[in-house]
């Protein structure tokens, strides 16, 4: 029975010191941003159908937890443009230099718009067929109707779902459904770190921001980085880094590029079974897309290791 408890004793302490590690792996802007709107999430999914983890990982994601200059001066959360907009503007370097994008004169106003936007706009009206609660399919599907180019969008949308426990808020019932302006204005606070990044990205204090693809940790480089020095990061080898990435030793790393810090799958995620070959499309760039091993997508589609894909082609993906 003494053994029993001296065992039960030291699991329990396990616990507590693996739940510190995980707490001080989180971003302290990111769980102060959760802190400051989830109120108003979970108003925009009571009024909307709007799942609040979605909305909430759109505004993390998109803002970089609120601290990026281009929202500090425009309160737009969810990087909304200008289209049919007749409100206030203001112009920012997106996909093109200069772009323009709308300006609201608080959080509650860019929420609630984001919520109209997809309510409004027809290529998103099957997301409303979704239940509340499926918050992947309703990622996958806000990236298919185009909301975002980034190839990794959805996935960068749930694993900041699943990391930081949004899908919580979904399941919420009542939560002070009056919109009270004094919590949509209530801006970060503290110390918080002050980042002068641009719309969307977060240089978190303590380091990258872990994503999943297919199941496969990942985090995008940022300047300056090296593949020596993400391996430094996660207590790794740069060796492996570069085996879990299939890139060679000269290869350098540029600004943006998704380094997988685990190793790719044998298939894509379920839901990716073909992928149209695009013009620049390589058999390498959409291996690393899916999270799928170079060798493993070629023995799929049963080609040999010399070739390229095709313009058109049709790969399997699992």
């Amino acid at each position: 029975m003494k053994l029993i408890r001296t065992f039960f004793t030291v699991w329990l302490l396990g616990m507590v010191v693996i739940g510190n590690i995980s707490a001080q792996n989180k971003s302290q802007a990111y769980i102060k941003y959760i802190e400051n709107y989830y109120k108003i999430a979970v108003i925009q999914q009571t009024e909307h159908g709007i799942p609040a983890s979605i909305t909430l990982a759109q505004g993390l994601l998109e803002s970089g937890a609120g601290q990026s200059e281009f929202v500090k001066n425009s309160n737009n959360h969810f990087g909304i443009k200008c289209h049919n907009w007749t409100g206030e503007t203001t112009y920012h370097d997106d996909d093109a230099k200069g772009e323009c994008f709308r300006k609201y004169k608080d959080a509650l106003e860019s929420y609630e718009d984001h919520s109209l936007f997809l309510k409004q706009k027809p290529r998103y009206s099957f997301l409303f067929e979704l239940s509340p609660t499926d918050y992947e399919s309703w990622a996958h599907g806000l990236k298919k109707a185009g909301y975002a180019t980034d190839p990794s969008y959805a996935y960068k949308l749930i694993s900041i779902i699943e990391n930081y426990e949004l899908h919580q808020y979904d399941l919420m019932k009542d939560v002070h459904h009056k919109k009270n302006k004094s919590v949509a204005k209530n801006e970060p606070e503290n110390n918080v770190t002050q980042n002068k990044g641009s719309m969307g990205k977060l240089d978190a204090v303590s380091g990258h921001e872990v994503y999943r693809n297919n199941h496969v940790k990942f985090v995008v480089a940022k300047p300056g980085d090296s593949y020596a020095s993400i391996a430094d990061e996660f207590e790794m080898s740069e060796k492996s880094i570069r085996a879990y990435n299939e890139i060679n030793a000269e290869v350098q790393l540029a600004p943006g590029t998704q380094v997988y810090i685990q190793k790719k799958k044998t298939k894509a995620a379920r839901g990716n079974t073909t992928h149209i070959v695009r013009n620049g499309d390589s058999m390498y760039i959409i291996a690393q897309l899916y999270a799928i091993r170079l060798e493993k997508l070629y023995n799929l589609n049963e080609m040999p290791y010399n070739q390229g894909a095709r313009l058109g082609q049709v790969l399997k993906l699992r």
